[in-house]
Order: structure tokens, then sequence, then C-alpha cells
């Protein structure tokens, strides 16, 4: 691929009839206490800097990024890290910690990485209406049913690394008028809330989060940026997704220490940007790329333990 900024050829996206659609918020229950733990849930969801960040109303604990800044149309959107099968697939094993967690501490684990902070009480009635909120987003999703449209999508993989000096180039083009030419992103009039969040720097997410994966970046990209990009009318190509997230995951951010995650190295995702590994692939090409030779590496150990 060029390093220049002619159009790529976008592939067309189809949505299926029966894709996941959050359910009407009419639904939520009236004047109960579970309603408004709902109401308040995802109050906290939209505006999560506005209570938990520099200067939050409950407590300062956080960057001050909101939860839908990851999680976008408050985790309702196809591609968008929606919520539609997050509360029924726990509880599971986390690769991460090596043991079997509740739905609380997933929860936890973003207020300590995305927003690279501390974590509120996960008893406490914060993360409990959060957590109600995403239970009834997820209404009527079972465990272990494949929904379309969760998380990112999974990009096909280049066949070389992701182009850093390429992504500049995309960045400038198509995401600094947002946010902002060193990626501090644009806060709104009362300074409490990101409208277009930060992408690096020390109020961004930091090097422990799941976004610092170069396949969620470039799957979350690849769907919602532009501003305005949606599943259906992508505005970006697979190849230029995976080089804007080289370049923004390339720059300077809060570093998260990482030393007992994957007890079993195994279990370590294949862009997972920080070693040690089980294989012996580079930490560069564990962060840039190409990804095929280290599934295909991983793939063939699995087979032979078997």
């Amino acid at each position: 691929m060029e390093t220049g900024t002619a159009a790529v050829n976008v592939k067309s996206q189809v949505i299926p009839a029966d894709a996941w659609k959050a359910p009407d918020e009419n639904t939520i229950p009236a004047d109960t206490k579970y309603g408004q733990m709902i109401r308040y849930g995802k109050e906290l969801i939209a505006h999560t800097g506005k209570y938990f960040g520099p200067n939050g109303s409950i407590a300062r604990i956080t960057n001050g990024m909101n939860c839908q800044n990851c999680h976008l149309e408050g985790g309702t959107k196809l591609f968008g890290n929606n919520y539609a099968g997050f509360i029924s697939s726990f509880p599971k094993m986390s690769g991460r910690s090596g043991k079997v967690e509740p739905a609380s501490a997933r929860i936890a684990e973003c207020f300590n990485r995305s927003l690279a902070g501390k974590v509120p009480d996960e008893s406490g009635k914060e993360i409990q209406a959060m957590l109600a909120y995403m239970k009834w987003l997820g209404t009527g999703v079972k465990k272990g049913e494949k929904v379309f449209g969760t998380g990112t999508e999974k990009l096909k993989y280049l066949d070389r690394a992701a182009n850093v000096k390429h992504g500049a180039i995309l960045y400038i083009s198509k995401c600094q008028s947002c946010h902002g030419a060193t990626g501090e992103g644009i806060l709104d009039e009362d300074k409490l809330n990101y409208v277009y969040p930060p992408l690096w720097g020390k109020h961004s997410y930091n090097d422990g989060a799941g976004m610092y994966r170069l396949s969620n970046f470039a799957g979350f990209v690849k769907n919602n940026m532009p501003y305005g990009a949606r599943y259906g009318d992508a505005q970006l190509s697979d190849e230029e997704a995976w080089d804007l997230a080289a370049f923004v995951n390339s720059q300077p951010r809060p570093h998260k220490d990482q030393r007992k995650d994957y007890p079993d190295l195994s279990k370590k995702p294949f862009d997972a940007p920080y070693g040690p590994y089980a294989d012996n692939f580079s930490e560069n090409q564990h962060k840039y790329g190409p990804f095929a030779p280290i599934v295909t590496s991983k793939k063939q150990v699995k087979l032979t333990t078997k």
C-alpha cells in the first residue's frame, strides 16, 4: 500500500436483519429502585469524567475519559464495543488474571486501564448501577449466544507490519480536527467531560488497556471513525484502519505495570504489546505485526500440546 492519501476501496458491509438492537428506553421500569439504578448507570457510562475525573463530584480517581468514549452511544452501537452480551458472558475465566471473574471485576479493569485510574468500591452504588444498566441492555441475550456486532470487528490481518508513518498522514487528514494535533482531545464547556477523547498523553488510556492492542483499536476505528462512520457505512479501508491504529498506539501514554498479567503466557493475545511471550517473535512484531505468523504458530503449538 502506498503511503500517500489516495482513496482506498472500502468494502461494502451488510447488517443482518436480525442484528442486535438496544432495548427501547421506555422499557426501563418507571418509578422503581431498579429503574432508577438503570438510569443512573447509563448516566455514569455517558459522563464518567463528571463523576470520577480530575474534577469529579464523587471521587477524583480517573483520567477524565468517559466509558462511552470506547463503548459508543452508551454501549449500544454495533461494533462500537457495545454491552449486548456483556453480563451474560460472566462469570468467566480471565486469561489476563488467570482467575474466574465476575462482571464487576471487568469494570474495575476499565477503571485501572482505560481510565488509567483507581477503582471505586465494586460493591458500591455506582458500579452496581453500571451493572444494572448493562444487564438491561443485554435483556434476552443468553450465555454463550453469539451476538452480531459485539466488541470490535475482527479485521483481516495485513501481510506486513502496520505502517506508523502512513497512519500519521491519515491522522492529520481524518482525525486531527476532533482529537487535536497532539492527541489531546476536546473537553466540553464545563471541562468535566470529553466530547472527543484524548488518544494519547497523560489523560488517555494507558498501555495496559484493551485499546492498546492493535487489533482492537483497528477494528474500532474501522467502523466508527472518522465521526459519523458506522458499520455499513465505513469510511476507512482495513489497511487504513490498521495503519491509523499503529500511529495512535505508537504515541506516549501512561504506563501500567503488567508484570502479573497472563500468568499462563500461552493465553496471551497475539497482539499483546509487552513481553514476555511464550514464543520467539519480537515485541515489535507482537505490537505492529505482521500477525499471521504469530497466530499460525500459536495454533500449531496448541495442536501439538493436546
